[in-house]
């Protein structure tokens, strides 16, 4: 085997900057290129990071949230939201994965019972009412459909805006309602229970409002107390 020349007078071409260095004074870099001694980097410490585990996420002997059992109603676990509905859990929420696993997954299975609203009015909805004739005297546009058959759920409510000037033209149009058809046109009474009336029909802020009691009947009728045949019929569910 050959004896090597040590390079005393020879030259090298860098790799990183391309120019021309004694070849003695080369040294090879952590990537496998050759470089002048001016040149060298070091290999950066970040590119070998160190091994790392993740943050733990659970709690050794940790005690889980637990819920008392309801009592009668299907079971399941029984929670108080503050509404007047029996809500609840299923006796098979809100129990933790396996703390030991990173970033485990938390579900809560809900289930709702049947619900109840009761107590206060829930949803009020607000009809336009107009006054036009047709050929046949006045009648009530309610939204815009003459002597509009309505749909009614007890305990909610509804109100008439009758501050349309089209409900006081010929004379006021008063809305109210009965058990009869045509109320007190037909030897009918008038309906007051849960009944609030403002203003004069045709002014600004005008309206009858009917709150449905639980014990209304199946069906309703809202006519005018000053003039027949312009009202329509209610159906309560």
């Amino acid at each position: 085997m050959s004896n090597l020349s040590r390079g005393k007078y020879a030259q090298f071409i860098s790799d990183r900057s391309g120019q021309a260095f004694p070849y003695s004074e080369m040294v090879i870099e952590w990537n496998g290129a050759r470089v002048h001694t001016s040149e060298f980097e070091a290999k950066h410490p970040q590119l070998d990071p160190k091994p790392t585990t993740a943050d733990g996420q659970g709690l050794r002997n940790a005690r889980p949230q637990t819920f008392t059992l309801a009592s009668g109603g299907g079971g399941g676990i029984a929670v108080d939201l503050t509404l007047p509905a029996p809500f609840s859990f299923s006796s098979e929420g809100m129990v933790p994965d396996d703390g030991s696993i990173v970033n485990s997954k938390r579900e809560a299975h809900v289930s709702l019972g049947n619900v109840e609203i009761t107590g206060a009015t829930s949803i009020t909805e607000t009809y336009a009412v107009t006054v036009a004739n047709p050929g046949s005297g006045n009648k009530y546009y309610i939204d815009g459909v003459q002597q509009a058959t309505l749909n009614f759920i007890k305990t909610n409510s509804y109100k008439f805006d009758q501050s349309d000037s089209t409900n006081g033209a010929g004379g006021t149009h008063p809305l109210r309602f009965s058990t009869t058809s045509d109320g007190t046109h037909n030897s009918g009474t008038e309906y007051t229970t849960g009944v609030v009336t403002s203003g004069t029909p045709g002014q600004p802020g005008s309206y009858t409002l009917i709150t449905v009691d639980a014990s209304a009947p199946s069906t309703l009728y809202y006519y005018c107390s000053n003039h027949s045949g312009m009202g329509g019929q209610i159906n309560i569910s």
